[in-house]
């Protein structure tokens, strides 16, 4: 059941993850990549089982956002199955590619038939350029977020398993973030975590965040883990 106290925001997040080209299932000779470790950090000590969990569909061209969110609604409409759908940038070291970030679909057979419904309303999908390929990329995704506020600076996603929210004082650049969040895992001793960053805009005020992964998301966790985070900014 959603909180009362819910609040829905849009931004932004930033991570870095390990993508691989996939060839079956989907669009003939679409370029469609998937996260080979979800949530790096946090060491797989929870099993994702055999369904897709991220897959990132390159687009024909940069669609603006609202003719996303557009199709999306109208594909939602339509498609009998579930999906979580979000505007995205993969970036390599050497290219970038404008994408659909698809979550929550239950069967990577579905994929083929999700890209036939986003392209009967606009949305086209990029021929394949890479084959066989495997590389690290700086990802970026614009959405949504349906969260509930714990605390000062801490939220919980509604949405989302396993996923909260603390706010940071200012924005940090990828890689600043990475040696922040380093050095708190170097002096973390609680369960283990995967962190990305990002930013949402709530009442007129950006507020910079860390996500935070991890099956052990009670308040004196985050709280414990947002005092360190702003302990090691310092």
């Amino acid at each position: 059941m959603e909180s009362t106290n819910a609040i829905e925001v849009f931004g932004t997040i930033r991570k870095q993850e390990t993508l691989l080209t996939i060839d079956d299932k989907v669009q003939t000779g679409t370029l469609v990549f998937e996260a080979l470790e979800p949530f790096p950090g946090y060491y797989h000590e929870t099993p994702f089982g055999t369904n897709p969990v991220y897959m990132y569909l390159a687009l024909q061209q940069q669609y603006p956002l609202i003719d996303m969110i557009r199709a999306t609604q109208k594909v939602e409409k339509d498609f009998n199955e579930k999906f979580d759908a979000g505007k995205g940038f993969v970036n390599f070291v050497d290219t970038s590619y404008n994408v659909l970030r698809i979550r929550h679909l239950n069967r990577y057979d579905l994929i083929g038939d999700l890209q036939n419904a986003y392209n009967s309303h606009g949305i086209h999908f990029m021929m394949k350029t890479k084959r066989g390929f495997e590389g690290v990329a700086q990802i970026k995704v614009v959405k949504f977020f349906n969260l509930t506020p714990l605390a000062e600076g801490i939220y919980l996603d509604n949405k989302e398993e396993n996923h909260a929210y603390i706010e940071l004082p200012k924005e940090l650049n990828w890689d600043d973030f990475n040696a922040l969040s380093n050095r708190v895992k170097y002096n973390w001793e609680e369960s283990k975590f995967d962190a990305a960053v990002g930013a949402f805009m709530h009442k007129g005020q950006l507020h910079e965040f860390v996500r935070i992964y991890s099956n052990k998301l009670t308040l004196d966790y985050l709280e414990a883990l947002r005092q360190l985070y702003l302990e090691k900014m310092k």
